[in-house]
């Protein structure tokens, strides 16, 4: 290990004191991991909720991400056995049609000192086309509909998925597949490493 890397408490509290991002709003950044974690949720930023609560997916995007993982509110705040690491760590602010993207200097700051301390990790799952962007460089398909489908070639380690905000009940009434085929072997696959721990 680099010695002139932070240990990840201090990682970690350096992230939640990040002021990288101020705009109109007051910093507030929102991650949640453990060296010990054997999943992480690589999602894109919080939206304006999780920045009031500061909780991660404290909202009806998180309920039914949990619904799509089988587990209950208590698992998926078990920092020691799921990790959440958006791209960007604060609300971006507000754009014509939603939230604005995620900044890439957050993920250009925090994530190279941030990925490696997650070793324990079995499975990655990459929500919303800005992460699979960043985590799937070239490998991710010309449209996050595409990305989703391909999602055997990038199994096991990751899981590319659509945002489980309501915003997207449209994409997922016209892909009916990702409920039918994904969310099962999702479903299996969290259940096996959280038995593992």
């Amino acid at each position: 290990m680099d010695a002139t890397m932070p240990r990840l408490p201090q990682l970690l509290s350096e992230i939640r004191a990040c002021t990288l991002c101020a705009h109109e709003l007051e910093p507030r950044p929102v991650v949640q991991a453990s060296a010990s974690a054997r999943l992480l949720i690589a999602g894109q930023a919080p939206g304006s909720r999780v920045h009031a609560t500061g909780v991660p997916f404290d909202d009806p995007s998180g309920d039914r991400l949990r619904d799509w993982m089988g587990v209950d509110r208590d698992t998926f705040y078990n920092a020691r056995r799921v990790a959440i690491v958006p791209m960007a760590f604060c609300f971006p602010g507000n754009g014509k049609t939603g939230d604005l993207p995620p900044p890439p200097r957050c993920s250009e700051t925090w994530h190279g000192q941030l990925r490696p301390k997650l070793k324990k990790v079995g499975l990655t799952l990459v929500i919303g086309q800005y992460a699979q962007a960043y985590w799937f460089g070239d490998r991710a398909k010309r449209t996050l509909t595409e990305t989703v489908e391909a999602w055997r070639d990038f199994a096991p380690d990751f899981l590319p998925m659509p945002h489980p905000s309501p915003r997207n009940n449209r994409w997922l009434r016209n892909n009916p597949w990702f409920e039918d085929e994904v969310v099962p072997a999702l479903q299996k696959r969290v259940k096996k490493l959280l038995a593992a721990d």
